[in-house]
């Protein structure tokens, strides 16, 4: 029989109004934000299926937009998104689109630093607060936010794995589960690490240390 946590009966803690529509987008946005790792100064939110027909009135637009402002789905400051955006410089667009064969909570999240580095995630929201990542850039990918991971950006040779598994070894941190997605053989990769612990900023240095490693983005757990 399948179990059931207390989280599926009565979904999450949540600005509202909807688990699909309001705290899943804000996950994904936060996670969006996390992986660029860079000051925002422009967002664009290419919006799929029930997401693009529905965005205003569910608040999945000021979902989204608080989560790459770094907000957390009980966050009250929520329903003042656009203000604070404004008040921020914070330039954003939402755009209606065709994602193609995905779930149609879906949502593609290009960000542009102030430096004029671009970060594509795509993710969807699948019901209860909870959420898939499904791409980054143009690697697909897939986690869903419920674990302590790290993702690193890294190119694709040998050792380089064992190098990031043996830091985190030395500092006893246990792996849940760990995949390795790339396009191509010698290109770049993106290593999704899903722990049970959290990690420190050392650990962090000595991983970002590793040769061959370009980026590293750390989320926490997102208990919500």
């Amino acid at each position: 029989m399948e179990q059931f946590g207390v989280f599926d009966i009565i979904g999450p803690i949540m600005i509202g109004p909807s688990s699909s529509h309001t705290a899943g987008a804000v996950k994904i946005g936060y996670i969006a934000m996390r992986i660029h790792g860079k000051s925002i100064k422009k967002v664009q939110f290419y919006l799929h299926g029930s997401f693009a027909k529905t965005y205003v009135g569910h608040g999945t637009d000021r979902a989204l937009l608080s989560g790459v402002m770094g907000f957390l789905p009980d966050d009250e400051r929520i329903k003042d998104a656009y203000s604070i955006g404004d008040s921020i410089g914070l330039e954003y667009e939402f755009i209606e689109a065709d994602l193609g064969e995905v779930h149609p909570n879906t949502v593609k999240i290009q960000l542009t630093s102030k430096e004029g580095k671009i970060t594509e995630v795509m993710g969807a929201s699948i019901g209860g607060g909870k959420i898939k990542i499904l791409k980054i850039n143009d690697i697909d990918v897939a986690f869903d936010g419920e674990y302590t991971t790290l993702i690193v950006k890294h190119y694709d040779r040998p050792g380089v794995i064992a190098g990031i598994t043996a830091v985190l070894a030395e500092h006893t941190i246990n792996i849940a589960f760990m995949k390795l997605f790339r396009q191509a053989k010698g290109e770049f990769a993106r290593l999704i690490v899903e722990m049970d612990d959290s990690i420190t900023r050392q650990v962090l240095k000595e991983i970002k240390a590793v040769k061959y490693i370009k980026e590293v983005a750390y989320i926490e757990k997102m208990a919500l």
